[in-house]
């Protein structure tokens, strides 16, 4: 009786969630986060569309310049006698207006989205290599010495170092010395922001390092490098993905930073920055040029924080609120 009891209490248990599952539950329940999240979705789909409807399959050309439909507000039909029909805008309307030579500014910035986006992406992975390795080193490595100094304390107060610098200027000096490319610019900023990753790391190498696994793992002769990248990487990446959001959204704004400031991606090629500066001139007659740039910027930014903050609460039980 007792057993017929239990068996019919353990199929009234709703079933277990999976981690997954169990997360991705409390990001839905933050609903800024949530839509922020689905907001980057459509964002990301619409920055790889661009690249291929721009660059690919030239449907929206964001080189064509037509001096006679010069600084046109958004959602004027295109009317020109003089621009031939082939260089009209799609759809025969121009979405966002025109800039100063006639450009179509949807197609700039459908154009500048896969190019900031790829900045973001290719910077925070550059960041995320190199501050895996160095805080890999000192959290694993950190009691071998040196000399008379560890490991440890050598890595760290080379990251102490190079936090003391300004990020932005250093970027910015680092950038003017170098010939302008989106290549340079990728790596620069990637380069100059590790140190956070680092410290992430090496806390939860310090944290992993004397576990259960870890000592079974050593005790077994497995070599030192599966052990850091098989076992221990993964249960320490988990942060390191949450700050790695927020880092894309630093990397995006540090990129429209130096373009806006001439010193980025260099025309005729189009980022968020560079239609951004190129909108100033013209703020009062035309400030869409402005706004448009400018507020992309703002809720892209805002949007990747926002998810960042999201995952940081689905991963970290300590800032869970109850539902």
């Amino acid at each position: 009786m007792n057993e017929q009891i239990t068996y019919l209490e353990a199929d009234a248990l709703p079933p277990s969630k999976g981690l997954f599952q169990e997360r991705w539950n409390i990001l839905k329940r933050n609903r800024m986060a949530y839509a922020s999240f689905w907001f980057l979705i459509v964002l990301f789909t619409f920055a790889i569309m661009g690249k291929v409807l721009t660059q690919d399959i030239v449907i929206f050309n964001p080189k064509t310049v037509r001096l006679s439909e010069k600084l046109l507000p958004p959602l004027t039909p295109y009317t020109s006698k003089i621009t031939p029909k082939e260089d009209a805008p799609i759809m025969g309307i121009y979405l966002l207006g025109t800039d100063e030579l006639g450009r179509d500014v949807f197609a700039r910035m459908i154009e500048g989205s896969f190019v900031s986006l790829t900045v973001g992406f290719v910077a925070v992975g550059i960041s995320l290599t190199v501050g895996i390795f160095f805080g890999g080193l000192a959290g694993f490595y950190g009691r071998v010495k040196l000399g008379f100094i560890t490991v440890d304390t050598l890595i760290m107060r080379f990251v102490d170092i190079m936090l003391c610098f300004p990020s932005f200027f250093l970027i910015l000096t680092v950038v003017a010395l170098l010939p302008p490319s989106i290549y340079n610019i990728m790596i620069v900023i990637g380069l100059t922001s590790w140190m956070g990753t680092a410290r992430f790391i090496r806390a939860e190498f310090l944290s992993l390092r004397d576990q259960d696994f870890v000592v079974a793992a050593k005790s077994q002769a497995i070599p030192e490098w599966r052990i850091i990248f098989i076992h221990m990487v993964p249960n320490a990446i988990a942060p390191v993905l949450v700050s790695a959001t927020i880092g894309v959204a630093t990397a995006i704004l540090t990129e429209s930073s130096l373009s806006f400031l001439g010193f980025g991606v260099q025309p005729p090629d189009a980022t968020w920055g560079n239609i951004l500066a190129d909108g100033k001139t013209f703020l009062f007659d035309a400030p869409w040029l402005t706004f448009i740039p400018g507020f992309t910027i703002l809720f892209v930014v805002l949007a990747f924080n926002l998810c960042g903050e999201g995952l940081r609460e689905a991963f970290n039980p300590k800032l869970r609120s109850t539902p």
